[in-house]
C-alpha cells in the first residue's frame, strides 16, 4: 500500500468515462478522495460541492468532453535496464543504474503507465521512496532477479569465466541484482527465496532462448522440470506465482506442465501450444515488437529479432481464437534513447487484430487481473472496500489519464502523451495538469 499523502479532493467535471472494460462511454463527473474513486456522478445531475475540491474541467475549446481513462499498466517492463545501456550496467558504479532508474520510472509515469510489473531489476529501494512519495513514478510489482540456469537467459558472465555452481565469481549482472544463476533443485529454491525475502511480488525464471542473450539459441530449453517445479513450490508457498521467459513450444509446454502462471513472450508458439495455454488458464504476457524496434551489433542477436518479431502476428491472432488471456507489456531495455517507444506500442495492437478498445482493456483492467494473480504478495493488496486497479468505478484507487480526444477510437493519442495526456493522477495525487484549476 501507498504511504503516500493523497491530496485535497479531485472533481474532474464533464468527462467522457472509459471504466477499463466497457467500450461504451459514459458522460458525467468523477470525484476523488482519500486516494480513491468517491463518486461517479452522471451528467445529468449536478456535481458535488466544488468549495472543497480542486475543480479540473474537462470540457475542450470545442465544447467536447475529454475522454478520463484508468491508468496504464505495463505487465513487463523493466525500470532499471531501460534507463541505461549495457555498458553503463556492466561498467558503471551502482549508482549510476539506480539514479537512471528512478528517471526512467518519472518518464514511465509521465506516459501515464501508473503501474508497472517489473520483471527482473533490484527495483525493491526504488519502489519504496515512490511509494512514500519521495519521487514521481508508477507502482511497481517487482520481480527483483530474473532466475537463470548456467548458458540461460540471463548469464551474463563471460564465456571463459568459471561459473559459480563450479566456483566461480558472480557476474557483474548478479553483483547489481539483474540475475541469479542457480543450477539443481536446491539452487533453484535458494534463489527464488532470495527474491522473495528482498521483497518479489512475483518471480521469473528463464526457461528457454533469448535474442541478446550471448549463449542460448531461441529453441533450447532451460531448466528441467524438476527444477521448474521447484522455483514454482517455493513461490506458491510464498501465495504468488511464477512467470518465465520462453519462445518456443518445448519451453512453453515444460513450464506448462510444472505449474508456471505466465508465458513471458511466447512469439514461436506454435498453434497447438497456445490453443494448450487456453486449456490451462495460463497467461500469454506478451509484446507487440516490430523488427526495427531492437538494433543489435551480433548478426546472430539480429537473426533472432528477426525470427522473434515474425511470429508477432500469429501469436496474437492465435490468442485471439483460443481465448488466452493475453496481458500487454513493453520489454524496453538497454537503450535509454528509445525507451519512449514504451508510449507507441499500445497504439500498435490495433494492426494485430484488436480495437482500440480491446486493446486499452488489455492494458487497463486485464493487465489487473494479471497482477492479482501476486495474492499474498501482492504489494498494493485491496484494502476493505476497495476495487481492483485498472478500473474507474467508486473504491477503485484513483489512477486516472484525461486525454485529449477518444482513445477508445483512436489509440494513436497515447503514443504522444506530452500532448494528449491533459491530467495524469496516480493515487489521487495530480502529477501532471494542463488545464489549470
Amino acid at each position: 500500500m501507498s504511504g503516500q499523502t493523497p491530496s485535497a479532493p479531485i472533481l474532474l467535471q464533464n468527462v467522457r468515462i472509459f471504466d477499463g472494460a466497457n467500450p461504451e462511454l459514459r458522460q458525467g463527473h468523477v470525484l476523488i478522495k482519500d486516494g480513491r474513486i468517491d463518486g461517479i456522478i452522471p451528467a445529468s445531475e449536478e456535481p458535488p460541492s466544488r468549495a472543497a475540491a480542486t475543480v479540473l474541467d474537462g470540457t475542450r475549446a470545442d465544447g467536447t468532453p475529454r475522454v478520463l481513462i484508468p491508468g496504464l499498466i505495463d505487465a513487463h517492463a523493466h525500470v532499471m535496464l531501460a534507463g541505461s545501456t549495457e555498458v553503463q550496467l556492466l561498467r558503471g558504479g551502482a549508482g549510476l543504474t539506480y539514479y537512471n532508474g528512478l528517471a526512467q520510472a518519472r518518464a514511465m509515469l509521465m506516459r501515464g503507465f501508473t503501474t508497472v510489473r517489473d520483471m527482473s531489476g533490484d527495483t525493491i529501494d526504488l519502489k519504496r521512496v515512490l511509494d512514500a512519495g519521495l519521487f514521481p513514478g508508477p507502482r511497481i510489482y517487482p520481480c527483483q532477479a530474473g532466475i537463470s540456469q548456467t548458458s540461460g537467459h540471463a548469464d551474463f558472465g563471460a564465456a571463459y569465466e568459471t561459473p559459480t555452481a563450479l566456483g566461480g565469481a558472480p557476474s557483474r549482472a548478479e553483483q547489481l541484482g539483474m540475475s541469479r544463476i542457480a543450477d539443481g533443485g536446491d539452487r533453484v529454491l535458494a534463489a527464488v527465496r532470495e527474491q522473495l525475502k528482498k521483497g518479489a511480488s512475483q518471480i521469473k525464471v528463464m526457461a528457454g532462448g533469448g535474442v541478446a542473450s550471448a549463449y542460448d539459441p531461441l529453441d533450447v530449453c532451460q531448466y528441467t522440470t524438476d527444477e521448474l517445479r521447484a522455483a514454482v513450490a517455493a513461490a506458491e508457498d510464498w501465495g504468488t506465482y511464477v512467470s518465465v521467459h520462453v519462445y518456443a513450444p518445448a519451453g512453453i509446454e515444460r513450464a506448462v506442465a510444472a505449474g508456471v502462471r505466465s508465458i513471458e513472450h511466447g512469439h514461436l508458439a506454435d498453434e497447438s501450444t497456445i490453443a494448450s495455454l487456453a486449456h490451462h488458464g495460463v497467461w500469454l504476457s506478451t509484446q507487440p515488437f516490430l523488427e526495427e524496434d531492437h538494433t543489435f551489433q551480433d548478426p546472430d542477436s539480429a537473426e533472432k529479432n528477426r525470427l522473434v518479431c515474425a511470429g508477432v502476428e500469429r501469436t496474437y491472432r492465435w490468442a485471439r481464437e483460443y481465448g488466452v488471456r493475453t496481458a500487454f507489456g513493453t520489454d524496453l531495455l538497454l537503450n535509454p534513447a528509445q525507451s519512449y517507444m514504451q508510449a507507441r506500442m499500445l497504439p500498435r495492437l490495433t494492426r494485430f487484430g484488436y480495437t482500440a478498445a480491446e486493446a486499452l482493456a488489455m492494458a487497463t483492467s486485464g493487465n489487473a487481473e494479471l497482477l492479482a494473480l501476486a495474492g499474498g504478495r501482492d504489494p498494493y493488496r485491496l484494502e476493505d472496500g476497495e476495487r481492483p486497479l485498472g478500473r474507474i468505478t467508486e473504491g477503485a484507487r484513483a489512477d486516472v489519464l484525461l486525454v485529449e480526444g477518444d482513445p477508445t477510437r483512436n489509440l494513436d493519442l497515447l503514443a504522444s502523451p506530452e500532448e494528449n495526456l491533459a491530467v495524469i493522477i496516480k493515487h489521487g495525487q495530480v502529477h501532471k495538469n494542463l488545464l489549470g484549476p
